[in-house]
């Protein structure tokens, strides 16, 4: 990995890859600290010295989900669709030994320069498979996974085709009995799209939480929210308490406040899916 000539730590790498501009960037607070940005954008962050550690919220409240949906230690059968700098796949690996992982990412330059740049430890048992997100999840067994995991963005937006019915379909086809899903969304005044994917995944899902700090939920701002969503009772009081516990604090909804909070948005479907919405200019900034 490139250094400064005077001693100063790691430089930045950066290359073209199919979303736009990747950079690499050291973290000048952790020694082998890194964060993944595509044309600016920040999107992931790896502490080689420790996997197990998060640094976006995001990624936090997705870890928490990851740490309740079994045993603490029990091993997992994992699918991420997308990669970034595979921070979840990492973090799942060193947390929960023996689990068995696909991920699946199209943008397969990345998931070279990634796995170039931030290698992932060999007895790790993480398959990425470079594939459009939906492509590569109608190749999963039908209930093989304990977990599926959608953090999908190309230009900062989640895709139609991963916003619908029938996408969520697909995902509940490759889970098991009782397993989870959750989902990175993106949205920001009037949360439309938000409201649309909970109304969305509950015709799947029986059970759904969603987890994001009050003032995205308020619609004050734009912002990250991870949906999760089961067939089965979800460990809504232990999320609750973590995610208020996080150095960005977030809030909980469940039950029939997260149905009000839909405001009667239809679900989204093949034939009326659109992209997530374009974050604002200056929010990376």
């Amino acid at each position: 990995m490139a250094r400064s000539r005077r001693g100063r730590g790691p430089e930045s790498v950066t290359g073209t890859v199919g979303g736009g501009v990747a950079e690499l960037r050291p973290d000048r607070d952790r020694p082998r600290g890194w964060t993944l940005l595509i044309d600016g954008a920040p999107q992931s962050h790896v502490d080689l010295d420790d996997p197990a550690y998060l640094e976006f919220s995001y990624q936090r409240r997705l870890g928490h989900i990851a740490d309740l949906v079994a045993p603490p230690g029990a091993p997992l059968r994992v699918v991420h669709l997308g990669g970034g700098a595979l921070t979840l796949a990492r973090y799942i690996a060193a947390t929960r030994p023996r689990s068995t992982q696909q991920v699946v990412e199209i943008d397969t330059p990345l998931v070279q320069l990634v796995r170039e740049r931030l290698p992932l430890e060999s007895t790790w048992r993480i398959r990425v498979r470079g594939a459009d997100a939906r492509a590569g999840l109608a190749r999963i067994p039908d209930g093989w996974a304990d977990l599926v995991i959608a953090d999908v963005f190309a230009g900062a937006r989640t895709p139609a085709h991963l916003t619908s019915v029938e996408f969520v379909t697909e995902v509940r086809r490759a889970l098991r009995p009782g397993g989870h899903y959750a989902a990175n969304l993106a949205d920001g005044p009037p949360l439309a799209f938000l409201r649309g994917q909970i109304a969305t995944v509950h015709t799947v899902f029986p059970e759904l939480a969603l987890t994001a700090e009050p003032a995205v939920l308020r619609g004050r701002r734009f912002g990250n929210a991870v949906l999760l969503a089961a067939d089965r009772t979800l460990p809504v009081a232990e999320l609750t308490r973590r995610a208020a516990g996080d150095p960005h604090a977030g809030r909980v909804e469940h039950g029939r406040a997260l149905l009000d909070f839909t405001g009667g948005a239809a679900p989204v479907t093949d034939a009326t899916a659109v992209a997530s919405p374009s974050p604002p200019a200056g929010v990376f900034t």
